[in-house]
């Protein structure tokens, strides 16, 4: 498999061309021939066009790339070697919703031939490859895995908005459902990921790693959110703290924070969700989703407070919201927990403007119910920067003055204007 590959006398196709798939079909089209598949027909041209529907790769990036871009089934049965790169969101009560990576191993069901390889990269909890997936594969095709073809699972690591850990620069973990196969595998990957690959002993312990990456990232920010409230009680700034505990060699440097996104408030739902079904009740995992997940109303209520005691009238008081997606510098909303800020916020009959350099205005009317603010005004009762974009961190006091009145607050979730703000009341996480 390998060898024809490289020969371009077989193709790899990428079923999901998202966040995680267009990146690596670009990378393995600059090596070997690739089919990028999608369903999503606007997607498709628009990437024909050499243009990333997520924001996130430059034009320059299709170069040199030897890649079909097609939502054709008939197409797609030209590939030999399959990565699926579909999303696996939970539903509105944190259950997993495996529709996206079920409907992807139905479309390879159709097409896939003996002497064919599946790689999945898709975040699942651990056993869903071979127990969830597997069985659909195996079900329309008629074929058999280890015997017609081979079944692995390569956890997904890009980081979108992050421009140094890379596809290429970051270690890649790799399984397979023989040893024979793992080789393959782990040679395929090594013709993109100049960092290497780390051959997981099984499927398992493959997908089981990738869902401890972040939900050991959510614990632990769950913990500076919850000593962030406690430090408020105090009065003590959160970051100060921080900073003075980071001189020890050994301290993690985690900040508190709201978290969103489809990664790390999603995936420890997935581990939970499975531990459930085996008869365990995961408890601290699920303790740091309660905390995160209540951050937005803790912010939202710090501002109420502040706007009840400096202005009283709080029908009339207006909060601007700067930031919309789900981290700073990328077009992604979703699962953006600033929604549940402004949910909050207009909860206590407040009017939230909202701002995003990067945000789409009609998605997030589509998604959340709100547009973003055109025409900002002088008189805010609070400035909310959920998100620091890049563009934001330019403006100094002054420009925050100049939009809100003598007695408002900055509320700082992520703590960059500490030290920067005089002439208004200002608060941190």
């Amino acid at each position: 498999m390998y060898q024809e590959l490289i020969n371009k006398k077989k193709k790899l196709a990428v079923i999901g061309l998202g966040y995680v798939g267009l990146p690596i079909a670009l990378e393995f089209a600059k090596k070997i021939s690739v089919i990028g598949f999608d369903i999503n027909a606007q997607r498709i041209e628009l990437m024909k066009n050499c243009i990333d529907p997520s924001k996130e790769l430059e034009k320059e990036s299709f170069n040199n790339c030897d890649i079909e871009f097609t939502n054709s089934l008939d197409t797609l049965r030209e590939a030999n070697f399959f990565i699926v790169a579909v999303p696996t969101p939970v539903d509105k009560h944190n259950v997993p919703d495996l529709i996206p990576v079920q409907k992807a191993s139905e479309t390879i069901g159709k097409v896939i031939k003996k002497g064919d390889y599946v790689v999945y990269e898709s975040t699942v909890y651990p056993g869903c490859t071979e127990e969830d997936c597997l069985p659909i594969i195996e079900t329309l095709s008629g074929l058999k895995m280890g015997d017609d073809f081979k079944l692995g699972y390569s956890p997904e690591r890009i980081n979108p908005g992050d421009k140094a850990h890379t596809l290429s620069s970051i270690v890649k973990v790799v399984s397979s459902c023989d040893e024979e196969s793992l080789e393959t595998v782990a040679k395929v990957y090594e013709l993109v990921v100049k960092a290497g690959v780390h051959k997981a002993s099984s499927i398992k312990v493959a997908e089981a790693a990738k869902i401890i990456e972040n939900t050991q990232r959510d614990l632990n920010i769950a913990l500076m959110n919850e000593l962030s409230i406690i430090f408020d009680k105090m009065n003590i700034n959160t970051f100060e703290v921080l900073e003075a505990a980071g001189t020890k060699w050994n301290f993690l440097k985690f900040q508190p924070g709201l978290v969103g996104g489809h990664c790390i408030g999603v995936d420890p739902y997935y581990l939970t969700y499975k531990s459930n079904k085996l008869g365990y009740d995961a408890q601290v995992i699920l303790a740091g989703r309660f905390i995160n997940d209540g951050m937005a109303a803790h912010v939202a209520k710090k501002v109420l407070q502040h706007i009840i005691q400096n202005n009283g009238d709080v029908k009339n008081a207006k909060v601007l919201v700067m930031g919309a997606t789900f981290k700073e510098n990328v077009s992604d909303i979703r699962n953006s927990k600033v929604a549940d800020v402004i949910k909050e916020l207009q909860s206590y009959s407040l009017q939230v403007h909202v701002t995003d350099p990067h945000a789409n205005s009609d998605e997030l009317h589509h998604e959340y119910g709100f547009k973003l603010t055109q025409n900002l005004t002088d008189n805010y009762d609070a400035v909310i920067i959920t998100v620091p974009h890049i563009a934001y961190l330019d403006m100094n006091d002054n420009d925050f003055a100049s939009i809100t009145k003598p007695n408002g607050i900055i509320a700082d979730v992520k703590g960059v204007y500490r030290g920067k703000i005089a002439s208004r009341k200002y608060w941190s996480l």
